[in-house]
């Protein structure tokens, strides 16, 4: 089949501009308030609700027949919501997929917040991988833009969540580290940025040596993808991101079931380079760098062996105790370059740990952060966009589980316990100098179906990061210590 030349094709133009006497007014009904609003309707819709047994519950929608057996209204239930005010994505994001085509307008007046939430859901519901796939003859459902929304972050957000979504859908023959690199340069000359790309053995002369370790025994060769935009005044702020387009295991290979999602191992890149592309559209008066090391982690002659001992940017010798622990030897490489440069703060995303999904499950990222006070703000901010984290500790306590007798440290414990815990306290030795740096160790994938959120990649924490990226540095006066 033919494929398409470029990403987020079908995920664009899903809204329009009112006023729209023509367009299908939908209601957003929760379960507290629905005797009231059933008690104002006229008697037909009355009739035709109770017929359906319609009682508002969450994630029910209703299609009203006019007089002529048009569609004339839609009802949404939003279940046991105290307050529009309260209204999340996840409320709306069905709408898109159920709905008949046409042109559809929210009846109900919703506060900014609120309106922002309602349309992000129907973008989010929107959104189609279908690169591979005869794209199915459907009549798409347009939203009128609700009143009081930010259309400007709406459309950003629309479009960065759908490449990153794309990006990790995308299966490993076309999107390995040549290829992501390409995606992360196309998007940098969008926005003015300048991107570089170290390659192959020109990273041992870059001082990268733990990515080209990792990366070398591909037939795509491994780089460090480094993008540097903003103002030389602005604060500094760097984002890096774990860019491993497949993961085999490396000679500790995988069995093949926990193969068959490693393609999504670059999702901490493709969320970094979302957040990159928001903060670029917006504005924010920072100096943005993102530093991405894209590797694929595969088997030859040259590949690293455990028992190895690599050499990394920091200085640091790191003895190899299991090769499909590859996340934190490239991410490690990244993190001291952004820690030797003077960040204000550091953030970095990686597809990281097994342990982090046992603990927490595919739908909520772990946090960790050398500033309390800054991952307390990022879990509040977090949940405020529902793009929700889970606050992890440093503990000290298994600094020691690191310990190698041959060199400065080992790439995993010996033990099976903590294993999120210890592999951010691995990385946390390559930032020493840096204020404030957050590790987030996320899953990007979405394990069951459910509206807006299908079965595929997820772009988990870019909401939440763009976010507190704005609350810290929109107005510099103002910025957070």
């Amino acid at each position: 089949m033919e494929r398409r030349d470029s990403l987020s094709l079908t995920a664009m133009s899903t809204f329009e501009a009112g006023p729209a006497p023509q367009a299908i007014p939908v209601s957003l009904v929760a379960e507290p308030r629905f005797e009231a609003w059933l008690a104002v309707q006229p008697p037909a819709t009355r009739n035709w609700v109770a017929a359906a047994s319609f009682k508002a519950e969450r994630q029910k929608l209703l299609l009203i027949p006019g007089p002529n057996g048009h569609l004339s209204a839609v009802i949404l239930g939003l279940g046991p919501l105290a307050a529009l005010e309260l209204l999340s994505p996840w409320h709306t994001a069905l709408l898109p997929d159920r709905l008949p085509g046409g042109k559809y307008i929210f009846v109900d007046t919703l506060e900014p917040r609120a309106a922002n939430h309602a349309a992000l859901g129907w973008a989010l519901g929107s959104y189609r991988f279908d690169r591979y796939r005869r794209p199915a003859a459907k009549t798409e459902a347009s939203l009128v833009w609700p009143e009081h929304c930010d259309r400007r972050y709406i459309e950003s957000a629309q479009r960065a969540l759908a490449w990153a979504r794309d990006l990790i859908n995308m299966p490993a023959n076309d999107m390995g580290p040549e290829q992501l690199a390409a995606e992360a340069a196309r998007m940098a000359g969008r926005q003015g940025a300048s991107c570089e790309v170290t390659v192959g053995d020109d990273l041992l002369r870059r001082n990268y040596p733990a990515v080209h370790a990792v990366g070398r025994a591909a037939a795509s060769a491994p780089r460090m993808i480094d993008i540097n935009w903003g103002r030389p005044e602005h604060p500094r702020v760097t984002l890096v991101g774990k860019g491993v387009c497949f993961d085999s295991g490396g000679l500790d290979v995988k069995p093949a079931a926990g193969m068959l999602l490693m393609k999504k191992d670059m999702g901490g890149a493709a969320c970094a380079l979302a957040v990159a592309q928001m903060v670029m559209e917006s504005g924010l008066p920072i100096r943005l760098r993102v530093l991405v090391p894209a590797v694929e982690n595969s088997i030859s002659g040259q590949a690293y062996r455990p028992g190895d001992v690599l050499r990394t940017r920091k200085g640091l010798s790191v003895e190899i105790g299991n090769t499909d622990a590859e996340g934190r030897l490239v991410l490690c490489d990244g993190l001291a370059e952004a820690d030797a440069t003077g960040s204000d703060l550091i953030i970095d995303f990686a597809t990281l740990t097994g342990a982090a999904r046992v603990a927490l499950g595919p739908e909520l990222p772990a946090a960790y952060s050398s500033d309390a006070a800054l991952l307390d703000e990022f879990v509040h901010l977090a949940e405020a966009e529902h793009d929700p984290v889970w606050p992890m500790p440093l503990w000290a306590g298994y600094d020691d589980e690191l310990a190698s007798k041959v060199a400065d440290l080992n790439n995993v414990s010996s033990t099976s316990y903590a294993g999120s815990i210890i592999a951010a306290l691995f990385l946390k030795r390559f930032v020493t100098q840096c204020p404030r740096w957050l590790h987030i160790d996320l899953f990007a994938w979405n394990a069951k179906e459910r509206p807006g959120r299908p079965v595929g990649a997820e772009a988990q924490c870019v909401r939440a990061v763009h976010s507190i990226l704005v609350k810290r540095y929109a107005d510099p006066a103002k910025k957070v210590q």
